[in-house]
């Protein structure tokens, strides 16, 4: 009996969240209030770790080392991981902290994010609730946690960083995503670099990264090295 084929899924292109929306929602978060602090903080968190949903939203308040300006994150399968995050967002979260400690009660409270009133620990759930306010009042559309993950890993990949390193950053033990991103992250290395017949119809051939016929060959057979091996010249 002849073997049936499985049809093939259509591979879609994750949504990422650019750099312009993530200034737009930081930009929501201006002011000392203790709402701005901590939600500043928070987006900054997701977006210098790539870290899940429920990876920062239970995270502890003692799982925050700021002395070697990292987090361990509590990840799938009780796998734990510790991740660095920046400066300025080491500078944010102080701040929190500081505000923080002022809530009477605060301290014996384990959670690292509280409830803009009282010392209720904000959940996940609380967190996602945040983010679609804060894209409303921006103006950002569909904005949850897992965009700033797939930004991570599209922009990782888009700079030729390894996957095995991406996956321990990420937590991941399957090089299925991985593959996602890489090929978005392709996508879009495509889209900025236009076609050397683009450029010849143009009259623009001195602009060309290479102006060999080997090189141009390769790329007509679809040479997947550009933005790696090929270098751009700004002839400027």
């Amino acid at each position: 009996m002849a073997r049936v084929r499985q049809p093939k899924t259509p591979q879609k292109l994750v949504p990422i969240m650019r750099d312009g929306d993530t200034k737009r929602l930081l930009g929501s978060t201006k002011g000392n209030t203790f709402a701005a602090l901590r939600d500043e903080a928070i987006i900054r968190l997701y977006y210098n770790t790539g870290a899940r949903l429920s990876e920062v939203g239970n995270a502890l308040l003692t799982d925050l080392d700021m002395n070697t300006e990292s987090v361990l994150l509590h990840g799938k399968g009780a796998k734990d991981r510790r991740v660095r995050f920046g400066p300025k967002t080491s500078r944010v979260l102080a701040r929190y902290l500081r505000a923080r400690a002022k809530r009477d009660g605060a301290a014996e409270v384990p959670q690292l994010w509280l409830a803009e009133q009282g010392v209720r620990p904000l959940a996940p759930n609380g967190i996602k609730a945040m983010l679609k306010r804060r894209g409303a009042a921006a103006g950002v559309a569909n904005v949850y946690a897992h965009r700033w993950r797939h930004n991570f890993a599209h922009e990782w990949h888009k700079a030729g960083g390894n996957t095995g390193d991406l996956m321990l950053l990420l937590g991941w033990s399957s090089d299925d995503m991985p593959r996602r991103y890489a090929a978005s992250a392709a996508a879009e290395r495509a889209q900025e670099f236009p076609s050397p017949d683009g450029y010849r119809r143009a009259g623009l051939t001195r602009l060309l990264p290479c102006a060999s016929a080997k090189w141009y060959s390769a790329w007509s057979r679809g040479c997947a090295r550009w933005g790696s091996t090929w270098q751009w010249s700004r002839m400027e």
